[in-house]
């Protein structure tokens, strides 16, 4: 029999699974790639008896390749909080999924293994941009304020080494950066004993630097656009920073979309905070959309569909007193 573990390299998916192996060690081919890569159930060559564990991917995405594994006699456990659509009943599937705002797979593991690895699940709920829900999780484990600020580092860092169009893009690739972090209950011994977390660290503060001269192409009171640059660090940047802004403006709406070097756009969608919902009912009306109530995405948006996106965006997110025609 052989073990697959299918999980999102962004740090809600390596952090969930991090729980689960540090509960239930094994060795199993990991199947990963950047924060977009959601289609990841296709490239797993399951037999009749094997195990597939599937962490913070979307269902919707994943529903054919999924239906065929579970037909070749694949066992399937699946942990997620994105949008799901319809979800089949399979005797060889169990199914752990919330679609709460400010619940991850961080914390839909935690729960399944009864807090036993919490810090990771806080680190994880850090990194997806849940800073409320991260705290109240992180509150039995009685941290100082020095701690608890170095758990919500690694989350966001791990995230954000997540972002970008390819493997090439990131400081680790998603599934060495697990491997990193495997022998380690305690992620404030991983940080203590390992240079990755310096790594990213570093360059996070290098890129978010970046950052700072850019001004919207478009902004409102209730929505802010901006275009960033064809450029490695503007892909890694891109996810983190849509948060960044989101919790500075919460009745602020926010698109980032960075240019692609093939030519049109990858973008990521942030609701506003005070509200929470929208950013995915946006992204999935574009072929490569998707995501989760407060923070979606559109893995490519063709240049020619630019403007048909800002006025969905607008539309979406302006004044609802406000005339929404034209």
């Amino acid at each position: 029999m052989a073990y697959y573990d299918v999980f999102n390299g962004d740090a809600d998916g390596i952090c969930a699974l991090q729980q689960l192996r540090l509960a239930e060690p094994r060795e199993a081919t990991l199947v990963t790639g950047v924060k977009r890569d959601i289609a990841l159930l296709a490239r797993v060559r399951a037999n009749p008896g094997d195990a597939v564990t599937v962490l913070d991917i979307s269902l919707d995405r994943n529903r054919d390749a999924l239906l065929g594994l579970l037909e070749s006699g694949a066992r399937i456990r699946y942990f997620d909080h994105h949008f799901p659509g319809s979800i089949p009943w399979h005797p060889g599937l169990a199914i752990h999924i919330e679609t709460l705002p400010d619940k991850g797979t961080s914390l839909l593991v935690d729960d399944f293994l009864g807090g036993r690895f919490r810090a990771w699940a806080v680190v994880g709920t850090f990194g997806d941009n849940f800073e409320s829900r991260a705290r109240r999780a992180a509150a039995p484990l009685g941290l100082d304020g020095t701690r608890l600020a170095t758990l919500r580092a690694l989350g966001v860092c791990m995230n954000y080494n997540a972002y970008g169009a390819r493997i090439e893009d990131l400081h680790f690739a998603p599934d060495a950066l697990f491997r990193r972090l495997r022998p380690y209950e305690d992620p404030l011994e991983f940080i203590a004993a390992d240079t990755a977390f310096r790594t990213l660290r570093d360059g996070y503060a290098e890129d978010m630097a970046r950052t700072r001269a850019l001004k919207p192409a478009l902004e409102a009171d209730r929505y802010a656009l901006y275009i960033l640059p064809a450029e490695p660090w503007a892909r890694r940047a891109g996810g983190v920073l849509a948060n960044r802004l989101a919790r500075a403006s919460a009745q602020r709406a926010h698109a980032l979309l960075t240019r692609l070097p093939e030519g049109g756009f990858v973008v990521s969608v942030r609701a506003p905070t005070a509200v929470g919902t929208g950013a995915d009912v946006l992204c999935r009306r574009f072929p490569t959309g998707g995501g989760r109530r407060a923070a979606a995405g559109i893995d490519h948006l063709p240049d020619a569909d630019y403007d048909g996106f800002v006025r969905r965006f607008i539309a979406a997110f302006r004044d609802p007193e406000r005339d929404l025609s034209g």
